[in-house]
């Protein structure tokens, strides 16, 4: 089973790395701005939700879900 505070974790720390604002990496997702701070508290989200976070963080979904330790997108 996948821990969804460590999944908010690694969200907000990969935008943290990256310098992206919260704010602005919700916004470009098309999600509320409430939206990390849900899934930290037990909401589920949507797989393409995650994708698209995954995307902007430039990151695989995998790392977000703490399948990995490597933030790497396998091309």
């Amino acid at each position: 089973m996948y821990d969804q505070q460590n999944t908010a974790f690694r969200i907000k720390q990969r935008a943290k790395e990256l310098k992206v604002p919260m704010r602005t990496l919700l916004h470009d997702c098309g999600l509320g701005i409430n939206a990390v701070s849900q899934l930290a508290n037990g909401s589920v989200m949507s797989h393409i939700s995650l994708a698209l976070i995954a995307d902007r963080l430039d990151c695989s979904v995998d790392y977000l879900l703490g399948r990995t330790e490597n933030p790497a997108v396998n091309r």
